[in-house]
């Protein structure tokens, strides 16, 4: 190649340097110059492209080889695929399915959903009701507290009038207890004679057998009779807020006189007065705090014995006009 090169030069040169003149052959030779710059150029951009042209090829091969792997994994990606698009179809029919049932739960929770609404209405109107009764109780329960204030207000002004009349019945009994001791030792010479005294029910009873007092029928007291009594009414003028009541009793046997007395109801209401009459006229006692009454046969106090059953009673009962006063307010 170099050899046939330089002939061809050599003939140029050869033709050029008979045929023209030695300007154009400058000219030639500068032309052939810039020629040759270019040839080696054009030698050295092959050498580059050729040194490239391997590079590629090297790369073509590689790219080849990575062509065929990524062909095999298209292979298997592809029945990957084919398989995750079968299972995508089974997902898809479950998903319709699962839309079907939400369905169907979204239509059973609407009617669901409105028996709840129902029920809470209904609920609601209970409560409110309910709400009403308990403003009315609360209502009514103030009311009662209002009450129950006042009865506690008017029970402990109750239990102060109480206290009050339990202090003023504890008085009454201390001076009852004192009265009938102070009367049983002014009779003392006379408890063997038929004479007794005792309290009951807050009263003092002086019991006086009738044979003390009395002949048998007669309402005329005789003189031992006359000394008990004047012993008693001089105890009884001292006493203040005494209320005194003589009490005639008989036994049961019928009187056999047709003039006075004539009954057992005349005897004890005679007997009692005679009593009494004893007492005032023999005493400062004030006239209006004694009294007179006969029972007759109809109280008793031993159905065996009716020498007990004629007696007189002189009953002392404490006036309780403080403790009625009490009461009344």
């Amino acid at each position: 190649m170099k050899i046939f090169n330089i002939v061809i030069f050599a003939f140029l040169v050869y033709t050029f340097s008979s045929c023209v003149p030695a300007r154009k052959f400058e000219e030639i030779a500068e032309k052939q110059e810039i020629c040759a710059k270019d040839l080696k150029a054009l030698k050295t951009l092959k050498t580059e492209l050729e040194t490239e042209n391997v590079e590629l090829q090297s790369i073509s091969d590689r790219l080849s080889e990575e062509t065929k792997r990524l062909r095999s994994d298209t292979t298997l990606l592809g029945k990957s695929l084919r398989m995750k698009e079968k299972q995508y179809d089974k997902i898809n029919l479950l998903n319709e399915r699962i839309q079907e049932q939400l369905e169907m739960l979204q239509k059973g929770n609407a009617i669901e959903k409105q028996q709840l609404m129902a029920d809470l209405e209904r609920r609601k109107m209970e409560l409110l009701k309910l709400e009403d009764e308990l403003n009315e109780l609360e209502i009514d329960l103030n009311a009662k507290k209002v009450d129950l204030e006042n009865m506690s207000i008017k029970l402990q002004k109750r239990e102060e009038r109480v206290n009050e009349l339990e202090q003023i019945i504890a008085n009454k009994d201390a001076i009852v207890k004192a009265l009938k001791d102070k009367v049983a030792n002014a009779l003392l010479g006379f408890r063997d004679k038929g004479l007794s005294v005792e309290e009951k029910n807050g009263k003092v009873y002086v019991s006086m057998d009738a044979k003390l007092l009395f002949a048998s029928g007669s309402t005329k007291v005789d003189a031992q009779g006359v000394k008990a009594l004047k012993e008693l009414a001089k105890v009884l003028e001292s006493q203040e807020d005494l209320e005194i009541l003589v009490e005639g009793h008989t036994d049961t046997d019928k009187m056999k006189s047709s003039s006075h007395p004539s009954d057992n109801w005349e005897l004890s209401v005679l007997r009692a007065t005679s009593v009494v009459k004893i007492m005032l006229s023999n005493s400062k006692m004030d006239p209006v705090t004694i009294s007179a009454s006969g029972r007759s046969e109809f109280i008793p106090i031993d159905s065996e014995n009716k020498a007990k059953n004629r007696r007189i009673e002189v009953v002392l009962i404490p006036k309780l006009d403080e403790l009625f006063d009490i009461i009344s307010n």
